[in-house]
């Protein structure tokens, strides 16, 4: 170990706060990161995430240094998930209760619904972290909000094997020290892994724009404007031919664009406010009222060329992340 982070260590063990903090701190943000793509959670990842760090602090006498700090962090903090991802006590689907409207029959019921989203303004210096040598995904691919629902249904240990491998980079005999087993079992995990991700990704979509790109930002203009001024067939014409509509907690999901453009026509009049979750365009939702606007909830957007291959919908009570308010006075 380099003299530095020796002397960090030995003083953290003597019960140093900030040498603690020091020796930490850097890894907070990717670790945060870590423990959203586990767990699909934005508030189940903190929790994790402050488990870890009283795990590492109660635990940095066993620290042996043999691996890096970040490797030892990264081996509690996906423990700490793997240990949230068997508890019995993951939110359960919500039931419609919005008076006055009831939803068109749904495509079909989702198998994800503790699902939420990531802010972006969290995700400086958190995606930008070293990678090993093979890593199979961009970072910012993999903070998507298709991919974090793909991992969700992937088996625990899969999901944490694949993480670490296809996504950090970690060798295997590295993960394998992680999750305590052997290579060949870390192999073995890997190859369904992929095979689970295969089968519920989407491949054969145009690619994505690039985030705060000229190409993004006409579509999303394009999309303000028909949703501001409630031209559907304007709406309806910027969604892919396969859209996906969902609505964690709430089950219903919409598929194509009829059914996708049928909710879409009981949900205009809404005021939007830009801002971004998951390397997406995203908008704060709120309903005028005489007395002024209240919140809705978060769209986000994910695009495919120049068109939107999903919308998802969240509650309002994810929008304090992003620095929206509850509500809004009117204009």
């Amino acid at each position: 170990m380099e003299l530095g982070r020796t002397d960090l260590i030995s003083r953290a063990r003597g019960g140093d706060g900030e040498a603690f903090r020091a020796l930490t701190e850097p890894h907070r943000r990717e670790l945060q990161v870590h423990c959203y793509r586990m767990l699909g959670s934005f508030q189940d990842a903190e929790d994790a995430l402050q488990d870890t760090m009283i795990s590492a602090w109660k635990g940095l006498a066993g620290f042996d240094g043999r691996a890096s700090i970040r490797t030892w962090l990264y081996r509690i903090a996906t423990n700490r998930c793997l240990d949230a991802l068997r508890s019995a006590s993951r939110r359960p689907a919500k039931q419609w209760d919005t008076p006055g409207f009831e939803p068109p029959e749904p495509t079909r019921l989702g198998e994800i619904v503790w699902l939420e989203p990531y802010p972006d303004n969290l995700l400086d210096g958190a995606i930008s972290v070293p990678l090993g040598p093979e890593a199979r995904y961009e970072q910012t691919e993999s903070i998507s909000l298709a991919f974090v629902t793909a991992l969700q249904l992937l088996p625990a240990r899969q999901l944490a094997v694949l993480i670490l491998r296809d996504v950090l980079g970690f060798h295997a005999d590295e993960v394998a020290e992680m999750l305590d087993t052997t290579v060949e079992s870390v192999k073995s995990a890997l190859k369904r892994a992929r095979a689970g991700l295969r089968q519920r990704r989407t491949t054969d979509r145009e690619p994505t724009p690039t985030a705060d790109s000229s190409a993004e930002d006409a579509i999303v203009a394009k999309f303000v404007n028909a949703y501001a001024s409630a031209d559907i067939e304007a709406l309806v014409a910027l969604l892919t031919d396969d859209v996906f509509m969902s609505m964690p907690p709430l089950p219903l999901e919409y598929e194509g664009r009829n059914p996708v453009g049928q909710f879409l026509t009981h949900i205009l009049g809404f005021d939007l406010v830009p801002t971004r979750a998951n390397n997406q365009p995203a908008f704060g939702a709120y309903l005028p009222t005489p007395t002024g606007r209240r919140a809705i909830g978060l769209f986000v957007l994910t695009l495919a060329g120049t068109r939107i291959s999903a919308l998802t919908f969240f509650e309002d009570t994810v929008l304090p992340w992003f620095g929206l308010p509850r509500s809004l006075a009117n204009r």
